[in-house]
C-alpha cells in the first residue's frame, strides 16, 4: 500500500520547519561564540554555545508549528453525500481505578447523543477494566448494571475486567482486539475522561469508510471542566493555541501521525495486523512494556502503509486535564519514561524516516530542560574558566588594547530566544482578533488580556516544570521505574502544606543556585532572578494556582455555550448522584425511537 503520494504535501512544511530551526540554532550558536570571543574564547564558552544550539533548535521547531498552522485553515475532506453508515464500530473505554459513576455517565451521554443521530445501531460500547482495587471493581460491576438499565444497553454495552493488567493500557486495548476485534470494522479509542458528541463519532466512522487506506484518524480534544487557575490556563491554551500548533504539526506529520492514544478511531484490521507491541529487553524504566505506546502504534501503522491522520476540523471531542501542577508533573513523569523508552525503538527496522524523527523529538522534548539547566550551571562557573585579559597583546606597543564590548550580541540573543517563546502565541492572538475567532473567546480585549496573562503564567511556572522534568529524566536515567499511578480527578486544590511536600526540593535548589551565582558570578544575578524566584516560591505558586479561578480570564467557547453532550452528562451524573433538580432524559425510551 503506497503512501509516497500522500506525503508529498508534507515535504514543504517539513523542509521549512527544519530549515528555519537549523538556521535559528546556528545563528544563536554563532552569536554566542562571538560574545564569548570578546574576552577570549574558552572551553566553557563552547559548552554553553552547544547548549544554546540545541535549545534554540527546539524552541524554533515549536515556533514553526504555530507559523505553519497560521498559514492554513481547518478544512474537512471532500466526501460523497452521506446516506448512512455501513460499518460496525466498538467504542473502547479503558478504566483503571476510576470512579465508575462519573465514567459511566459519560458513556450514557455519548450513547444518548448517538441515538439522536439515528446511527446508534452501528456502535457498541466496551468498558475495558484494568482496575486493581477490589472495592472499585465491585462498584464498576454494580454501576454497569445501572448503565445497562438506564440505556437499554443489553447487547450494545459490554464490560470485562482483566485478571492481569499486562501491558497496561496498550495491553488492555490489545486484549480487546485479540478477543473481539474481528467483530468490528473500526474501534474508537477513548480515555476514562473522554467525551465526544454523537455527530463527531458518526463523522469519524464516515471518513474511515470513505478512505480505505486510512488506518487511524485522530481528533484534537478540547480540555473541559477546569476550575482551578492552573487548569483554566491549560484549558484556554488547549482551546485557543493548540488548534493552530496542531494544524502545523499535522502539516509536517502528513500521513504518518500524530496519534495521542485517545479520542481517535482506528481500522481494526490495520491495528490488529500492524500494532502488536513488543516487550522491550531489559528491566524498567527502559525495558519492559512500552508506556508511551501511541506514537509507536502510529509508526507501526505507517510502516505497514496505512494513513495516520489528524483532522483538526472535527469538533465535539473533549477530555479533562490536571487541576494543579503536582498532578500534571505526576502524569508527565509517566510520559517522560515512555518517551525515553523510544530510544530503544528509534532504530527499529522498516520505520519511516519521519517517524524516527518524531521519536527523537519526543526524547528531546524531555531532555531539553537539562540543556537549559546545563547552560545556567555553565554560566555560573564560566568566570572560573575565563583566561585573564591581556591588554598589551602587541609587543612594544605602549598603549592598551581593550576588548570590544559585545554586550549587544548577548542582549540580541536573549531577545531572539524570548521571541521564539512568546511571539507564536502573540501571532495566534493577533490572527484570532483579525479573523473574528476571538469573538468565541469573549472578544478581542479579553483574548488579548488572557494571552498576556497566560504568557506571564507560563513564564512563572516554566522553571518549576523545568525542575520536575529534570528530576523525571534523571530518575529514568538512573533506573527508577515510575509505574502507572492512578490519575487524580475532580477537585485538585492543594493546601500550602501539600504544595511544600511536593516542591521543597525545588525551593532548596533555587536557593542553592541563586547563592552560588551571587558568590561566583554576581553579574548574572539579575538574569537569573526570573528563574530562581519562581523556584524559591514554588510552594506558593503551586498552591495558589490550584485554587478556583474567579475571573473571566481564560474564557473558552465551551464556557459560553457548553456542548450538548456535556450538558447531557451533567444531568445524568446529577441524577445518578441524587442531586438533580429536574428529571434526566428518559434514556430507556430513546432506543425505541432510533
Amino acid at each position: 500500500m503506497a503512501q509516497s503520494s500522500k506525503d508529498r504535501g508534507a515535504f514543504l512544511p517539513r523542509t521549512l520547519g527544519l530549515a528555519f530551526s537549523a538556521l535559528a540554532a546556528a545563528g544563536a550558536f554563532m552569536l554566542f561564540l562571538q560574545f564569548g570571543w570578546s574576552d577570549g574564547l574558552d572551553a566553557m564558552d563552547i559548552v554553553r554555545a552547544v547548549f544554546i544550539l540545541i535549545s534554540t533548535f527546539w524552541l524554533a521547531w515549536g515556533a514553526m508549528q504555530a507559523v505553519l498552522g497560521l498559514m492554513s485553515r481547518a478544512t474537512p475532506p471532500a466526501l460523497p453525500p452521506f446516506t448512512g453508515l455501513h460499518s460496525k464500530t466498538a467504542i473502547l473505554v479503558p478504566v483503571y481505578n476510576e470512579d465508575p459513576v462519573t465514567v459511566y455517565s459519560r458513556i450514557a451521554a455519548m450513547d444518548a447523543s448517538l441515538l439522536a443521530t439515528g446511527q446508534a445501531e452501528h456502535f457498541h460500547f466496551a468498558i475495558l477494566s484494568d482496575t486493581r482495587k477490589e472495592d472499585v471493581a465491585f462498584q464498576e460491576r454494580i454501576w454497569f448494571e445501572r448503565l445497562l438499565d438506564a440505556c437499554n444497553g443489553e447487547g450494545r454495552m459490554f464490560y470485562r475486567r482483566r485478571e492481569n493488567n499486562k501491558g497496561r493500557k496498550a495491553g488492555n486495548i490489545e486484549d480487546f482486539f485479540q478477543r473481539s476485534g474481528g467483530a468490528y470494522d473500526f474501534a474508537l479509542i477513548l480515555d476514562a475522561d473522554s467525551l465526544m458528541e454523537g455527530d463527531t463519532i458518526v463523522e469519524m466512522a464516515r471518513r474511515m469508510e470513505a478512505e480505505p487506506e486510512l488506518g487511524l484518524l485522530q481528533t484534537l480534544p478540547k480540555v473541559t471542566r477546569a476550575k482551578a487557575r492552573f487548569g483554566r490556563a491549560m484549558q484556554f491554551s488547549a482551546s485557543f493555541h493548540s488548534p493552530i500548533f496542531a494544524r502545523g504539526l499535522a502539516m509536517m506529520q502528513g500521513a504518518t501521525g500524530p496519534f495521542w492514544g485517545h479520542n481517535a478511531i482506528v481500522r481494526c484490521r490495520a491495528f490488529a495486523e500492524s500494532c502488536g507491541l513488543p516487550e522491550l529487553p531489559g528491566k524498567p524504566p527502559f525495558g519492559g512494556h512500552i508506556m508511551s505506546h501511541d506514537y509507536v502504534e502510529a509508526a507501526l501503522l505507517a510502516r505497514a502503509g496505512w494513513l495516520v491522520r489528524l483532522d483538526d476540523d472535527l469538533e465535539g471531542s473533549f477530555e479533562e486535564g490536571p487541576e494543579n501542577i503536582v498532578d500534571h508533573a505526576k502524569r508527565d513523569r509517566r510520559w517522560c519514561q515512555g518517551n525515553l523508552q523510544h530510544s530503544k525503538i528509534v532504530n527499529a527496522p522498516g520505520l519511516r524516516a519521519w517517524n524516527r524523527f518524531v521519536f527523537v523529538q519526543g526524547i528531546l522534548s524531555y531532555i531539553s530542560p537539562l540543556f537549559w539547566l546545563g547552560f545556567i550551571i555553565a554560566s555560573i562557573f564560566a568566570p572560573w574558566f575565563t583566561p585573564p585579559v591581556n591588554y598589551f597583546p602587541v609587543e612594544g606597543w605602549p598603549f592598551p588594547i581593550f576588548p570590544s564590548d559585545e554586550t549587544w550580541k548577548a542582549i540580541g540573543l536573549a531577545i531572539g530566544i524570548f521571541g521564539l517563546l512568546f511571539l507564536p502565541k502573540l501571532l495566534v492572538a493577533a490572527d484570532a482578533i483579525t479573523s473574528g475567532r476571538a469573538k468565541d473567546f469573549g472578544g478581542a480585549g479579553l483574548v488579548f488580556r488572557s494571552t498576556l496573562v497566560e504568557l506571564i503564567f507560563s513564564s512563572i511556572t516554566a522553571p518549576i516544570f523545568m525542575m520536575f522534568q529534570t528530576r523525571s529524566v534523571l530518575q529514568v536515567v538512573f533506573g527508577a521505574d515510575g509505574g502507572w499511578p492512578t490519575n487524580n480527578r475532580g477537585d485538585g486544590t492543594l493546601p500550602l502544606s501539600e504544595s511544600w511536600s511536593g516542591t521543597w526540593w525545588i525551593v532548596l535548589w533555587g536557593v542553592v543556585v541563586l547563592s552560588a551565582t551571587w558568590f561566583l558570578a554576581p553579574g548574572l544575578v539579575p538574569w537569573l532572578l526570573p528563574i530562581a524566584v519562581p523556584m524559591i516560591l514554588a510552594p506558593f505558586v503551586v498552591s495558589w494556582t490550584s485554587r478556583a479561578s474567579r475571573t473571566r480570564l481564560f474564557l473558552t467557547p465551551l464556557d459560553i455555550q457548553p456542548s450538548p453532550v456535556m450538558l447531557m452528562q451533567d444531568r445524568i451524573l446529577a441524577t445518578w448522584q441524587g442531586t438533580a433538580r429536574e428529571p434526566a432524559p428518559d434514556l430507556v425510551a430513546l432506543p425505541a425511537q432510533a
